[in-house]
């Protein structure tokens, strides 16, 4: 399972090395298709429930589930790109925001403190925890501390043969709730952060979600696996980081 999960994180550094502005998000989800075939996995949200594409990619105040569209990126975009990979049987599910040339610093702590939030939750997938306490870990720290809108309507979730199974893993909650982590668990932890309100809206096409205020919204996700001892990340940032800092289209917003 960690193989599907790594090759997500490659996956990324490719679409990382192209994004400027300019660059169309279906330009983006081509190749990264492409290299999903590449390299022997299946694009897991590929007809997933009819979604028309290989990967999921969110601008500005889309929070997740958007289409690829022939629409050139702009200067100050941010773009949340979400890869699932099928490969040996198992998935693989990550998800990043990327910042396309000079952004506010409003935008840089919403995306900043939004990937600080999904290590302040992973630091509570241990053995013997409950799924509320990566909640309350992940709310506490971007909702009570920062004063961002934790969506309530899209949630994490287990990974393993299927995309999506049990247990969900909600960004909010009470410490203490819902169901005790076991070893060997895998967990898709996936802090989805509003910079206004909370509130969130469905577009007709059934996937694309939109931030009601229509400020930015920010996801960041990695697959955790539960151990006897420090949670195991499968997923891996470090290639789409390298490609990330590497690309002068792109801002690096974090410490």
């Amino acid at each position: 399972m960690r193989l599907s999960c790594l090759l997500v994180g490659k996956a990324h550094a490719e679409a990382a090395k192209i994004m400027r502005p300019g660059v169309t998000t279906m330009e983006i989800n081509n190749l990264v298709h492409t290299f999903i075939l590449d390299h022997g996995g299946i694009p897991s949200f590929l007809n997933y429930g009819g979604f028309p594409a290989a990967t999921c990619i969110s601008v500005n105040d889309e929070v997740v589930h958007g289409f690829p569209k022939n629409v050139p990126l702009k200067d100050a975009d941010i773009i949340s790109l979400d890869i699932g990979i099928l490969k040996n049987g198992f998935h693989g599910d990550s998800a990043y925001t990327y910042a396309i040339g000079e952004v506010s610093e409003a935008v840089k702590k919403l995306l900043k403190v939004t990937k600080a939030s999904l290590y302040v939750g992973i630091d509570k997938a241990r053995k013997g925890n409950r799924i509320g306490d990566i909640a309350y870990a992940i709310q506490e720290y971007t909702e009570q501390k920062h004063g961002y809108g934790v969506v309530r309507e899209l949630v994490g979730h287990g990974l393993g043969k299927q995309l999506h199974e049990d247990p969900q893993v909600p960004n909010y909650g009470k410490r203490g709730t819902k169901e005790k982590l076991k070893e060997g668990m895998v967990l898709a932890i996936e802090p989805m952060i509003n910079m206004g309100t909370r509130e969130v809206e469905f577009l007709k096409d059934g996937w694309t979600v939109l931030t009601k205020d229509r400020k930015p919204s920010a996801h960041f996700e990695h697959d955790v696996c539960i151990t006897s001892g420090e949670p195991d990340i499968l997923s891996s940032f470090a290639e789409l980081e390298a490609a990330e800092k590497a690309n002068p289209n792109l801002t690096w917003c974090h410490d």
